[in-house]
């Protein structure tokens, strides 16, 4: 009994472990009402295929909130640096054409969150204005660099840079897949193993205490911008990559990416990130729509699941974290019985013997 008990200890410390059995029971859900669907390994690679890109641009996003800002101009970015990246397919010879493609789609991103973190650490613009106005400038950048319209990356699937961005590996497996979780990992260490992360943990609790402790809290967070923009870009590359074609509104996902930073249970307040809640999340986000469709449920209900579903996780992982559970249960016994002294007429006279 006390192995199980230490087993469950450990599996409730480790990060992301809540939003993994939501996943993995949201799975037994739908393999149980669309078994024709869920049963099959096809479906599973679809996910592995679609949703990397939203978790890019989410995994990111994680880094940003927890720092206490928040970014809306990385869908831009997404378009931006698709653009950048076609523009070098067409410009310059397909064997080096695909590189410096990818080297100014990144130079792209790290641009644009470099002026957003300037504009937010050395300005003192709110983040939420500075990458709003920011996601409508470079979106039309984008729009007017391509005229409009689309751009095919001609004799794609042949190139060395799309397999290894995008192929498959051992036959079936997406690339992308393999290459966000890479990415997870990474960021995990710098969140959790690095002095930048610590970094961006102490700005996100308190700038001013960590400005006292020596933090250089500007620096920061321009940095943590710039490092958005770059694996927003990345996130664009590989939108562009997998599907061979550029296109100005492709990186419209915005909600989604924000739903799995925070159905990870990464805290809107900032001080406290989870890179895996947000890999996790990113998967039961990006599963919803298509099971709710394998279950023949009529497409109107699609926003409806993923909205109670979303509702559930959050209420879930305020539940389990530091004692939440118990303040949780708490108040809905408070919501059962009437709390005495409350009624408007004992307001007024304690309103009334405050000023005599």
């Amino acid at each position: 009994m006390n192995s199980v008990r230490a087993l469950f200890r450990f599996l409730y410390r480790l990060e992301g472990f809540a939003i993994a059995m939501v996943l993995v029971v949201l799975y037994i859900v739908l393999i149980i009402v669309a078994p024709s669907v869920f049963t099959r390994p096809l479906i599973y690679i679809s996910f592995l295929e679609t949703v990397p890109p939203t978790l890019i641009a989410a995994l990111g996003l994680t880094l940003v909130i927890t720092a206490g800002e928040i970014d809306l101009s990385f869908p831009a970015v997404v378009s931006l640096s698709g653009f950048a990246l076609s523009w070098g397919w067409k410009t310059f010879d397909p064997t080096y054409g695909a590189w410096i493609g990818i080297c100014l789609a990144l130079g792209a991103g790290a641009l644009v969150g470099y002026i957003n973190g300037v504009l937010v650490a050395r300005i003192g613009v709110p983040s939420i204005m500075a990458t709003l106005a920011a996601n409508f400038f470079w979106y039309g950048i984008s729009i007017l660099l391509a005229g409009g319209l689309q751009a095919t990356l001609k004799g794609s699937e042949s190139n060395f840079v799309h397999e290894l961005f995008v192929g498959r590996l051992f036959g079936s497996l997406p690339a992308q897949a393999f290459w966000s979780l890479a990415l997870a990992v990474l960021l995990w260490f710098i969140l959790n193993r690095h002095k930048f992360g610590e970094s961006v943990m102490f700005v996100g609790d308190n700038a001013n205490v960590a400005r006292v402790m020596g933090v250089n809290v500007e620096a920061t967070r321009i940095r943590l911008f710039a490092l958005h923009g770059m694996i927003a870009a990345f996130s664009g590359i590989i939108v562009t990559l997998d599907i061979g074609v550029f296109y100005p509104d492709q990186g419209n996902f915005l909600l989604p990416a924000m739903a799995s930073v925070f159905v990870g249970g990464t805290s809107i307040a900032g001080g406290v990130g989870s890179i895996f809640g947000t890999f996790f999340g990113s998967y039961v986000i990006g599963s919803l729509a298509a099971g709710v469709v394998a279950t023949t449920i009529s497409g109107y209900w699609v926003q409806v699941v993923e909205g109670g579903v979303m509702a559930a996780v959050v209420v879930l992982n305020a539940a389990t974290d530091k004692g939440g559970l118990a303040q949780l249960l708490g108040r809905f016994r408070h919501w059962s019985a009437p709390v005495a002294g409350n009624t408007a007429s004992e307001l007024l006279q304690k309103d009334d013997t405050a000023r005599n």
